[in-house]
């Protein structure tokens, strides 16, 4: 049946309004119809500096004084390069080879392009609350294990139609099921932690639930990052979701404790690790040519040569972070330059709109979408 022929079978009194409500919502549908995404990926790694990712490895923590570097050679020779475009690729081949190429990222200060944490705080609780909550709450004040009240996109998104039971978050640090409020959201949360009674847990392979057992050697509340990557590809592979957050940690805690050859490691595998997930959706069809990647941080952290180990308000650098973005309908417009503001609060909007999906509207205190990254004819 045609809308016109649909329309004649209604009172005519009762046209007039019933064709406004369709004009109305007619652009909201045409947009979400024009969108080539249809799955959207969140992938964080703790705490990881926009100086490295757009300087590359920094001379002066190459250093045994400040960087805690026994061998400075070898790592000299495996990431320093004269030039600040080549020292960000070695480090970061596939975020500078292939999303700068094909997306964009924000966060340069020295071009003229600021991501920022609003919360006014610039450490990981308030932060991760910010970019999956679209707003700086000024109650969350610690990194207590208090489970959240604000309501993140992506148990918003579980409750929407197509979504539902295809949202799965495959985490790292152990408060992040406190901040997703994993039991009031629903949705699959695989972490090498203990969570919060009601959490759906997300099951993986015995194996890696017995490394996992086995494996918290370095630190009390972080795993190693090597198996996050693992469950976040059994879960794509397994699961298939349309919506996923994959946080990383390693960056932000061998920086507090001062290892810099550790912390450019981690960072070198977080983008292996980005790279290794863009291979495998492209080779499946359910995501080849129909998935995004948000690509981001909690927080930066503080300046070279002591600073940069730590984070927080008193250290006004750390509020200044970085943004990625690839996918089919992201313009390749590379490292953006000369551009307004981007605020952490913005992350969240921005995943829903890239799946044609109206956050900010639902959530008036949540930030608006970035709107840089999203084409529509």
């Amino acid at each position: 049946m045609t809308l016109r022929s649909y329309l004649f079978r209604i009172p005519p009194l009762l046209r007039p309004a019933i064709s406004l409500l369709v004009l109305l919502a007619m652009p909201h549908l045409i947009q979400a119809a024009e969108l080539k995404t249809r799955n959207v990926f969140l992938l964080t790694t703790d705490g990881l500096r926009q100086e490295e990712v757009f300087q590359g490895a920094e001379e002066i923590l190459l250093s045994k004084e400040f960087g805690n570097i026994s061998n400075t050679n070898a790592l000299r020779a495996e990431f320093w390069r004269p030039e600040a475009t080549a020292r960000r690729e070695v480090l970061f081949p596939f975020l500078w080879g292939t999303v700068a190429r094909q997306g964009q990222i924000w966060g340069n200060r020295a071009r003229g392009s600021e991501v920022r944490v609003t919360n006014g705080r610039n450490f990981s609780y308030p932060g991760y609350n910010e970019f999956l909550t679209g707003f700086a709450d000024p109650a969350i004040d610690s990194n207590d294990k208090v489970l959240n009240a604000n309501t993140n996109v992506f148990e918003w998104l579980n409750a929407q139609p197509g979504f539902q039971g295809r949202v799965v978050a495959v985490i790292n640090w152990d408060t992040l099921p406190w901040i997703l409020n994993a039991p009031r959201a629903g949705f699959p949360v695989w972490s090498g932690f203990a969570t919060p009674d009601g959490t759906r847990a997300l099951p993986v392979p015995a194996a890696l639930t017995e490394m996992v057992e086995h494996g918290r050697t370095v630190w009390s509340g972080v795993l190693l990052d090597t198996f996050v990557g693992y469950a976040a590809k059994y879960a794509v592979k397994t699961f298939k979701p349309r919506a996923l957050y994959v946080s990383f940690g390693e960056t932000d805690d061998w920086a507090h404790e001062g290892s810099y050859e550790r912390y450019l490691r981690a960072a070198h595998e977080f983008d292996r690790f980005v790279g290794d997930l863009w291979t495998l959706v492209q080779s499946m069809p359910e995501y080849r040519d129909q998935t995004t990647f948000v690509i981001t941080v909690d927080h930066g952290r503080g300046p070279a040569p002591v600073a940069w180990k730590n984070h927080g308000r008193e250290m006004v650098d750390s509020a200044y972070m970085w943004l990625a973005v690839i996918g089919p309908d992201t313009p390749a417009l590379g490292e953006r330059t000369g551009v307004p503001l981007v605020r952490q609060a913005q992350v969240a909007a921005t995943v829903a709109a890239l799946v044609g999906q109206d956050f900010a509207k639902a959530s008036p205190k949540s930030a608006p979408a970035l709107e840089a990254v999203i084409t529509r004819p």
